[in-house]
């Protein structure tokens, strides 16, 4: 199986051509303008503090997701076997490409705003179960980085969701594997979860001979009313746009030829 049995080559510059759209300019307009009132006030309700790194412990369902962490490397390992088969991230959701210019950094998404792949969860079944059991998921994915992969220094759309890396296939060279996350550098470790918020600037390097592969998961920041209802309002407007709507029919298409 390779991407032309897959029907994803050539299709990216129509996709990214339809970046510069009037309709998702004004989106995009709009939304830097508003996103710093919200996340203020998202920080105000925070629950958990507002810094860059948080400590896995104050999230106790990380303790299981580590626990069953070699599962789901035996099943992160099946997929890769077809790596070549394997979506750039940037082909599901184009709007990526503003920080991967390349095909180096790869996604299996299993969950993704909402969207839940079914047949990529029964492609992992201990996985899927594991990711049950998180409160508040949002997505879940196997971001796989190549050697050589480089993301430009970016942040998130918003403080209403965290992120956790759970480490599965990490570079022997791992000082050559690293994310600077609000100017201090962290190394992933296979087994161990990190977590993080990434509306805090953060770049990410793969300098390493071979892959790097973490569990990437999104999820909602516990918040105190009003925040959680800001939130909602936000998350919500979101799932409605055309970056997610295009993601989801991509991710679509490419299930239905993944075999």
């Amino acid at each position: 199986m390779d991407r032309a049995d897959l029907g994803i080559g050539g299709e990216l510059d129509q996709d990214e051509s339809r970046l510069d759209s009037p309709l998702r300019k004004t989106i995009l307009k709009t939304g830097k303008k508003l996103r710093p009132f919200f996340d203020r006030i998202l920080a105000r309700y925070s629950r958990i503090g507002d810094q860059p790194v948080f400590d896995s412990r104050m999230f106790p369902w990380t303790a299981e997701l580590e626990a069953g962490w070699l599962e789901i490397r035996r099943e992160t390992e099946a997929v890769l076997a077809f790596h070549e088969a394997i979506p750039p991230l940037r082909r599901i959701s184009p709007d990526h490409a503003r920080i991967a210019g390349s095909d180096r950094w790869k996604s299996f998404f299993l969950h993704g705003y909402g969207l839940r792949s079914e047949r990529n969860c029964a492609r992992c079944p201990q996985t899927a179960k594991l990711l049950a059991r998180i409160p508040n998921l949002q997505s879940a994915f196997f971001s796989i980085m190549m050697p050589g992969t480089h993301l430009a220094r970016h942040k998130g759309p918003t403080k209403g969701l965290m992120t956790c890396h759970l480490g599965l296939i990490i570079p022997r060279q791992s000082e050559r594997c690293r994310i600077d996350i609000a100017g201090i550098e962290h190394h992933w470790a296979e087994g161990k979860t990190l977590i993080f918020d990434d509306t805090y600037k953060h770049e990410v390097w793969n300098d390493a001979d071979s892959d790097r592969v973490v569990l990437l998961i999104h999820f909602l920041r516990p918040l105190r009313f009003p925040g959680n209802l800001v939130r909602w309002l936000f998350l919500t407007a979101i799932k409605l746009s055309p970056f997610v709507r295009d993601a989801h029919r991509k991710q679509r298409e490419w299930e239905e030829q993944y075999v």
